[in-house]
C-alpha cells in the first residue's frame, strides 16, 4: 500500500506542473509583451509646424518633437537599415499619442488595408501609447487611430 502513495504524489505533482505550464503558455499567447519593446523617448525640441495649431485647437498638448526610430533587418547574409519618423508626441487627458502629419506626396487611403499598411507599424512599435493622431494640414483635421481589442469587434470572413 505504501508504494501507491508514492504514485499518487508523483501523479499529483505531474498534474500540477502540467497545469502550471498550460496556464503559462495560455497567458503568454493572450498577452505577448516582449521585454525588448522600446519605450517612447521624448524629443524636447519641438519644431514649428501648422499641425501644432491644429492639435492645440483640438485640445492636445504636444509634449515631444520629431523622433527617428532606427531599424535594421537581416536578409540572408545582408544587413539592411532603415528608419521610421514620428512627427510629434501629444497628450490629452493623460492619454499619450504618436502624431503623424499629412504629406501631399504620400496620401493615405482611408480603408482598413490602407490604415494597416501605413499606420499599423507605429501602433505595434509603441503599444503603450493610446493611439496615433493623423493631422491633415490640408483639411485642417485630426484623425485619431487606435487598435480595437479582439473582444471589441466580431470578424466575419465573408465581409471581405
Amino acid at each position: 500500500m505504501e508504494g501507491q502513495y508514492d504514485k499518487v504524489v508523483i501523479v499529483f505533482f505531474g498534474l500540477t506542473v502540467l497545469i502550471w505550464i498550460l496556464y503559462g503558455v495560455r497567458k503568454w499567447l493572450q498577452d505577448p509583451a516582449p521585454e525588448h519593446m522600446p519605450d517612447l523617448v521624448l524629443n524636447e525640441e519641438i519644431q514649428e509646424h501648422p499641425a501644432l495649431r491644429i492639435l492645440e485647437r483640438e485640445g492636445y498638448e504636444v509634449i515631444g518633437g520629431k523622433l527617428k526610430v532606427p531599424l535594421s533587418f537581416q536578409v540572408n547574409q545582408n544587413t539592411l537599415y532603415s528608419r521610421l519618423f514620428i512627427d510629434y508626441v501629444a497628450e490629452k487627458e493623460d492619454e499619450v499619442y504618436i502624431v503623424k502629419t499629412s504629406r501631399s506626396r504620400m496620401p493615405v487611403e482611408w480603408t482598413g488595408s490602407g490604415i494597416r499598411d501605413r499606420m499599423l507599424l507605429y501602433l505595434l512599435l509603441y503599444p503603450t501609447c493610446d493611439g496615433l493622431l493623423y493631422v491633415d494640414t490640408d483639411e485642417d483635421t485630426v484623425k485619431r487611430i487606435s487598435l480595437l481589442d479582439e473582444d471589441d469587434y466580431l470578424y466575419d470572413p465573408g465581409d471581405e
